[in-house]
């Protein structure tokens, strides 16, 4: 097949070790997808029920559960999508189910690098890593990572991207 007829998405840059979300991310995920669909189910819920009776509440469960079924299928399938590879020059980030992204930052455009986990990624384990580049409001996320793992790539980031202003 020639290079014309290939997809852009299926060429993304080969020869790298991309490196995976933890399994758990699918978890967290996934409830917070469940609490998301479950607040709007309520919403629905309760003008359905006025509305229409006890019919109108099976329609709501009927619809939780559909929208449940789905999302939890659409949030196991983008989880494994993530991955990141640290290069010589730059870093890349790649996500995407729909949608497919892949971010390079470049470790001399780094300003800023934070580690965030809310309640349920700490139940979990879980930690996230973000840059900030000098780019206006660019921002770079790196979800689902062991905390060791998070710390230890925050500290690598760090010292490439003070290497790199140095011109070292």
């Amino acid at each position: 097949m020639s290079a014309r007829a290939t997809p852009v998405w299926d060429l993304w840059p080969g020869g790298l070790e991309w490196q995976p979300m933890s399994p758990k991310l699918r978890t967290v995920w996934v409830l917070r997808s469940l609490m998301n669909v479950f607040i709007l189910a309520v919403l629905a819920g309760v003008p359905l029920t006025i509305w229409l009776g006890w019919d109108g509440l099976w329609w709501t469960l009927g619809g939780y559960v559909v929208l449940a079924g789905l999302r939890t299928w659409t949030v196991a399938r983008t989880v494994r999508t993530w991955g990141y590879c640290e290069r010589e020059e730059d870093l890349l980030v790649r996500h995407g189910l729909l949608t497919r992204r892949v971010n390079i930052v470049p470790y001399g455009r780094i300003q800023l690098i934070d580690l965030s986990a809310g309640p349920i990624e700490r139940m979990f384990g879980l930690t996230t890593v973000q840059l900030r580049t000098a780019a206006l409001g660019s921002t770079t996320d790196i979800p689902g990572l062991d905390p060791f793992v998070a710390a230890a790539l925050r500290d690598r980031l760090a010292v490439r991207a003070a290497e790199v202003r140095e011109g070292l």
